[in-house]
């Protein structure tokens, strides 16, 4: 009971971790880039965090939701698509109805209990600000983890650093750096500095993870560089 004679919570629910997984629609060709997208939902399970992603079901996207799913329920996994994009990166099994192979009864496959649920939206830019506001609204710990992926992936990658650059969000961003994939924007960010296109202290703004436990810790103890830009931005 409060002083003023209110009664209050005793305690209240924390938020939960939200972490937005910027990764490939294809699995690559080797397997250490699957396995690390299985190994970062498993962490996210064991630390009961939820993700939220471009809603692809095909290659790492589809790996990194469908194994979250498995172990924390649809609930734990939040997909956001562009309506152009459905057909190609989610995969059809899940979207029409299949045939059982004994008894010839067309069945439709549950997508939901596979990969989460999905919102499918009207365009690219829709997708990344609501993927990047459920980080913001999310709990301790909620960033931004890259796995490995092409021109998307790399896009979304520098778009949420120089959103971070520019004060729009404090959310940690971390490159999960399997079979040195991530090296040459590594050294990139590293002959910015040199150069003097990148502030020295923003060089800390994307952080390396070699492991899924890594990159989990890393946005746990994330500190925003003390050269990002102090704007004020409103809503946005």
């Amino acid at each position: 009971m409060a002083a003023n004679g209110v009664s209050t919570p005793s305690s209240v629910t924390p938020k939960q971790t939200k972490i937005c997984v910027y990764c490939g629609s294809s699995a690559g060709n080797k397997p250490e880039h699957v396995e690390a997208a299985r190994a970062l939902a498993r962490v996210m399970a064991a630390n009961n965090m939820a993700l939220v992603y471009g809603g692809g079901t095909v290659g790492l996207m589809g790996e990194v939701a469908k194994t979250l799913v498995s172990l924390s329920g649809p609930d734990a996994v939040h997909g956001i698509i562009p309506e152009a994009l459905v057909r190609h990166e989610r995969d059809p099994t899940y979207t029409s109805k299949q045939v059982h192979e004994s008894t010839g009864t067309h069945l439709a496959v549950p997508e939901e209990a596979v990969f989460g649920r999905t919102t499918i939206v009207k365009d690219m830019h829709t997708r990344k600000r609501l993927m990047a506001q459920e980080v913001i609204d999310g709990g301790p710990g909620s960033g931004f983890v890259a796995l490995s992926g092409g021109y998307g992936t790399l896009e979304e990658l520098f778009e949420t650093a120089t959103w971070n650059q520019l004060g729009i969000h404090n959310r940690g961003i971390v490159v999960l750096n399997i079979n040195g994939f991530y090296d040459g924007i590594l050294a990139w960010i590293n002959k910015s500095v040199e150069e003097g296109f990148i502030h020295g202290e923003n060089k800390r703004i994307v952080v390396e993870a070699g492991t899924a436990e890594e990159a989990i810790i890393a946005l746990r103890d994330y500190k925003v560089s003390d050269a990002v830009f102090k704007l004020t931005w409103g809503k946005e």
